[in-house]
């Protein structure tokens, strides 16, 4: 995993102890404001460039009146606000590379916003290291952020924090399925919170069978490498909140016998997003000690053709119970997700959330950039809250009462997809997987336990060109609302 280090500093940007500079900075009018008194040459050399100061604009400029070291200007526009001063940390520590140590500025900012400066900094910072033979320019490894308050030593450290479950997330992500299996996730999990107070619990292809773990094994038994779920568990004494996060793990998707056509299956290593996330998301709440409970649910399956695979027509029984026609065994993260919402609402959490790469529909209704959110309204109106503070884009999406009708199958209690009808299919996916979300006590008539299902098929990996602190490839999607989410949960 790698990102910047990151500190913090009072002193003038241009006394920084760094190896290059970066001011972020509003549109520059030729009648002088903003003042640029303290860079003499500056403005001149902006305004020569075209430099226009609009969001994410970035520009290289020589300043030899103030320092001979390299300076990089990106845009804010104007009036930033913290999301357009995380945009611009991201694209500046992006484009700005082949340095050890950047400092960063934004002097004309409100310096409240300097955390979001920050974050967007590591963000953009990010780097994976794989299998490159070549040594490419390396992005920084550390950054310097420059702001007129005191030095807040936890601030710093809960901007690592987030940073770094968005980096394990991109990290798991990016690993060729070959060297990522279940087990191999698994594995990964148990790695990734060691020395946290984390507990963890796997289930193997054996105890998943004797405890009736229909869906996920259904999914996994094509595949050489069979099934995994772990459960993590962070509950810290006092916590009068739980919340529980269920993520879809396929660590490879190829349809099944439902087979993908080729060009569809380049990328399916990062259907395993969701189960990244969650992991991700709990590891970041036991380091940030937040006074919540947090067990998360990874539902970890490869989905694969052979003789031993699920059949469409096949019927699969998931964990509470209710049996599944399968009619296509490309609709599987849905099974495995099933078999991981019952198991989260056996413990009653107050929450719970799935997180699933889930419908190619969800491309279709929202793009790349916005996540699909349904659920209890009340539990996604939460959710978008944390969403739009962390400047993740997401929206909410009906669970139409007139559907729950097309669940129903012939032979079973309910069918995973609608042959021939392309019409709904995220919201057809939502209505599915609430059939398993539990109720809140035993009674025959209470209500459903709050619940929000996060679709990240279109946002989880970036196939076009970079931008903001987004890279192309994987993004860590919703990681940092849901720590967000958590935050808040624990206030409730």
């Amino acid at each position: 995993m790698s990102f910047p280090e990151l500190s913090r500093s009072t002193a003038p940007l241009r006394e920084a102890d760094a190896d290059a500079l970066l001011l972020a900075l509003p549109p520059l009018d030729r009648d002088g404001s903003p003042s640029l008194e303290e860079w003499p040459g500056l403005r001149e050399s902006l305004l020569a460039t075209g430099f226009t100061g609009a969001p994410n604009a970035y520009q290289r400029v020589h300043v030899p009146e103030v320092t001979s070291r390299p300076v990089a200007v990106v845009g804010t526009g104007a009036d930033p606000d913290a999301a357009a001063l995380r945009e611009a940390g991201g694209t500046g520590l992006r484009l700005l590379t082949g340095f050890e140590t950047v400092a960063v500025a934004a002097p004309f900012a409100d310096p409240a916003h300097w955390s979001a400066l920050a974050e967007g900094a590591l963000l953009g910072g990010y780097r994976f290291d794989g299998y490159k033979t070549g040594d490419p320019k390396r992005r920084a490894a550390r950054v310097v952020v420059h702001a007129p308050a005191d030095e807040s030593r936890d601030a710093v450290d809960a901007i690592t924090a987030v940073a770094s479950a968005v980096a394990l997330t991109k990290d798991l992500v990016s690993i060729p399925a070959e060297w990522l299996g279940p087990a191999d996730l698994a594995e990964k999990a148990i790695e990734s919170v060691a020395g946290l107070p984390v507990t963890v619990d796997v289930w193997d292809e054996e105890a998943l069978a004797k405890e009736g773990f229909g869906g996920i094994l259904g999914v996994g038994q094509g595949s050489d490498r069979p099934p995994r779920l772990v459960r993590l568990d962070y509950a810290p004494d006092g916590a009068t909140r739980h919340v529980a996060l269920v993520g879809k793990g396929i660590t490879f998707d190829t349809g099944g016998l439902s087979l993908k056509p080729a060009a569809s299956m380049v990328g399916m290593k990062y259907d395993m997003c969701g189960a990244a996330t969650v992991l991700s998301v709990v590891r970041a709440a036991a380091s940030l000690a937040l006074p919540v409970r947090v067990t998360a649910w990874m539902c970890i399956a490869d989905n694969m053709p052979s003789g031993r695979a699920t059949r469409p027509g096949d019927v699969l029984r998931m964990l509470d119970g209710t049996t599944v026609e399968v009619l296509n065994t490309d609709a599987e993260g849905r099974l495995v997700l099933a078999d991981g919402l019952v198991a989260a609402s056996r413990e009653h959490p107050d929450l719970i959330v799935d997180v699933a790469t889930l419908t190619g529909a969800i491309t279709v209704a929202l793009g790349t950039r916005t996540a699909g959110v349904m659920g209890e309204d009340d539990a996604v109106a939460r959710y978008l809250d944390a969403a739009a503070t962390t400047g993740e884009m997401a929206w909410q999406l009906p669970l139409p009462a007139h559907m729950v009708e097309d669940l129903d199958s012939p032979i079973a209690d309910l069918q995973n997809a609608k042959i021939g009808d392309p019409a709904g299919g995220s919201l057809f996916a939502g209505l599915f997987l609430r059939h398993f979300v539990g109720r809140v006590s035993e009674e025959a008539d209470a209500p459903r336990i709050p619940w929000v299902h996060l679709d990240i098929a279109g946002v989880g990996m970036n196939k076009g060109g970079a931008y903001g602190y987004v890279d192309k490839g994987p993004t860590g999607a919703t990681v940092r609302s849901l720590i967000r989410l958590l935050g808040e949960e624990a206030a409730r």
